[in-house]
């Protein structure tokens, strides 16, 4: 039984984040490092920690390796190289993109995945200011998009353009109910009892 912990990243879990962010572009996407794609991998402290409406998770085993990350920030597509009307449907700021949700291969199947979404969505929900949730994919990548096309629905497959575009496939996803304050319970002195 493999036991695992989904949290928020730490400055210590920066290195084990970036291995599997990088052992990912290289290995299963095949690109490599490319700067204006990935630039947010080289420095997740200041692309995810510093700012508040972003965060970048972890998960980690039971040897406290991280295996597995996700992250979210409030950067909406841009145009180019999206499709303008992509860009324009989720403008940065009400938007909470999902990135870098990557799992080490030997640790696929056993749900962390669905479970590192599931703690962004509820990140993104408890923000107030997202209005959606949006992410892309390469469908190149053996089983993303069938991930994807499990969580949320496509918006524009990029495949189907004339020009081929880029060959990526845009994703919303539902964007859960945000948490309901809990009632605040006034704090009245016991009653004075006097016995007689």
């Amino acid at each position: 039984m493999h036991e695992y912990c989904v949290r928020p990243a730490g400055p210590d879990d920066l290195d084990g984040a970036r291995a599997v962010m990088l052992d990912t572009v290289y290995h299963d996407f095949g690109t490599g490092y490319v700067p204006r794609w990935h630039g947010d991998i080289v420095d997740p402290a200041t692309a995810y920690l510093a700012p508040s409406r972003h965060t970048l998770l972890v998960a980690v085993d039971a040897e406290q390796q991280v295996v597995g990350t996700g992250a979210l920030d409030a950067r909406g597509p841009l145009h180019p190289p999206n499709p303008r009307h992509v860009a324009d449907r989720y403008p940065s700021g009400a938007t909470a993109q999902l990135r870098r949700v990557y799992v080490r291969p030997r640790h696929r199947r056993r749900g962390l995945a669905r479970r590192l979404v599931a703690d962004l969505l509820a990140f993104a929900a408890a923000d107030g200011g997202y209005r959606a949730v949006y992410l892309h994919t390469d469908p190149s990548v053996e089983g993303a998009e069938a991930f994807w096309r499990s969580l949320g629905t496509v918006v524009h497959d990029e495949r189907q353009d004339p020009d081929s575009g880029q060959s990526v496939v845009h994703f919303d996803l539902p964007l859960p109910a945000a948490p309901k304050p809990r009632p605040h319970l006034a704090t009245h002195p016991a009653p004075h009892l006097t016995g007689r």
